[in-house]
């Protein structure tokens, strides 16, 4: 072959790579815009090559620069990219990551039929393979894969099996009360804390116990480590991904590497010596992780712990609203006294249920769900293309005037009265949690946790907002205080 041929095969080459990459990054996502555009959707123009991505992170990077009052609405903080395009576009609309469309839905119809179609709807891929690490396990599985592991896990939070988790709770709770106690010196009986950092120990520690039983310790080891890991993904999830930039020998990717090893080498470690004291019948298998081994589940999940969220902003949301905080304590104490608190306890604890659910109406962890979809599919009066992208933002949803009234954005637990079915008229209006076959199925191991610690300050403490508290709240994962959550505790 001469050299004239060998430089016509590679231009050849070299234009068909040319159009095949200008038609994934321009003629396709023009040809789904148009597509969109037609069936009566308003969105963004698509913009060669990255979509919204910029404005998205400036959008967050500006939004996160100063705090904001505590009667400011949120979501131009939390979301500021989708509050703005959701106000100029409408409740359905789209916006473009990078040059795929993402539909943005708020109707309560279409978000029923997305939740209950799993196999249509599935959860988006990581395109960031270090982001992977931390959404292993059941939240990120789909289809058959997600199935088979859901009935492995299911019997670990079976009510019954979640009654042998209280006393954890308890302990772990108490053990954050006494610290707070300690710090509580002056003749006063009062002092300033951020109560946040504690709320995530404790929330963490109860992660330990419950899984890991008799491991405890070691658990607790598993659990910082996995807070460090977060830690370091989280910062090259915020930075734009780079095919190929996981292999650069940085001092992030090192040591994101080391705690991976860490962490499986202890679990493994820990699952060992539980299988032979098992097969010993040397140990009762109430924690989670024995429950779990006895299902035959060979992985610990990886998961995100949102008690602590549920449990700060129902802090902050009770020392503004005092009387409702008198109101929970009362009841606490009507039903509870100072009993240790037991499951049918916090069960009968209707006010806390309805302070509880509200905070999730307000500030619910994840404040949107995504979905996408593999194959051209019909939702409603509209068909989505393969490879569309769908994103449910929990926290406009739940802040609807025209879902929730004229005071969607006020803090008003009576609304949870009769239950979440009544306050919602049997709408798909509050997904805390998600819903459909895949709501969370870890949803009353975190009530009862929640219920449990609140239980305990409301009986030990009464709370106020700190002059030096910054209302801010904003997205690492979940919703939490950019600033910690400043308060003055005072010691009953």
């Amino acid at each position: 072959m001469d050299v004239n041929t060998i430089c016509y095969v590679v231009c050849i080459m070299l234009v068909s790579y040319a159009l095949r990459l200008l038609n994934l990054m321009w003629f396709k996502p023009k040809k789904m815009e148009k597509f969109l555009r037609d069936q009566g959707l308003d969105g963004r123009d698509y913009k060669f090559p990255f979509g919204d991505l910029k404005e998205l992170m400036q959008s967050i990077v500006e939004a996160k620069t100063k705090p904001i009052d505590l009667t400011d609405d949120i979501v131009p903080r939390v979301l500021p990219f989708v509050h703005e395009i959701v106000a100029t576009h409408g409740k359905i609309c789209f916006t473009w990551m990078g040059n795929k469309p993402v539909v943005h839905i708020s109707e309560p119809i279409m978000i029923r039929e997305i939740l209950a179609n799993y196999h249509q709807f599935q959860k988006p891929s990581v395109n960031n393979p270090l982001t992977k690490l931390l959404a292993t396990g059941l939240i990120d599985t789909d289809s058959d894969r997600w199935i088979k592991h859901r009935k492995i896990i299911n019997p670990a939070f079976h009510f019954e099996k979640l009654k042998h988790m209280v006393p954890a709770f308890y302990v772990s709770c108490s053990e954050m009360i006494k610290i707070w106690e300690e710090m509580i010196t002056n003749d006063q009986n009062s002092c300033e804390m951020d109560v946040w950092p504690h709320l995530q120990s404790f929330s963490s520690d109860v992660i330990s116990r419950t899984a890991f039983g008799g491991s405890f310790e070691e658990g607790r080891q598993i659990s910082m480590l996995q807070q460090e890991q977060a830690e370091l993904i989280i910062m090259a999830e915020q930075s734009v991904y780079i095919p190929g930039s996981r292999f650069l020998p940085t001092h992030s990717n090192t040591r994101i590497k080391e705690i991976e090893q860490e962490v499986r080498a202890s679990i493994r470690s820990i699952i060992d010596k539980r299988v032979t004291m098992m097969k010993a019948g040397e140990i009762d298998n109430k924690d989670l992780l024995g429950i779990l081994l006895e299902s035959n589940y060979k992985e610990i999940k990886h998961s995100q712990e949102t008690t602590g969220n549920l449990l700060v902003w129902t802090m902050i949301l009770l020392s503004q609203y005092t009387d409702w905080q008198t109101h929970a304590r009362n009841e606490v104490l009507d039903v509870l006294g100072e009993k240790k608190p037991d499951v049918d306890g916090l069960s009968r604890l209707k006010v806390v249920n309805m302070i509880l659910n509200e905070v999730l109406r307000l500030y619910p962890p994840g404040a949107a769900l995504g979905r996408m979809i593999h194959e051209d599919t019909k939702l409603g009066n509209i068909t989505l293309q393969a490879g569309t992208h769908i994103q449910l933002n929990t926290i406009l949803l739940h802040r609807d005037h025209d879902l929730w009234g004229d005071d969607a954005k006020e803090f008003k637990p009576e609304r949870f009265i009769k239950g979440v079915s009544k306050a919602t008229n049997g709408q798909a209006s509050y997904i805390p949690f998600g819903g459909g076959a895949r709501i969370c199925i870890g949803q009353n191991f975190a009530m009862m946790e929640a219920k449990m610690a609140l239980v305990m300050i409301l009986r030990r403490f009464s709370f106020e907002l700190s002059p030096s508290y910054s209302h801010a709240p904003h997205l690492i994962v979940t919703l939490q205080p950019q600033f910690g959550a400043h308060l003055i505790l005072h010691k009953l």
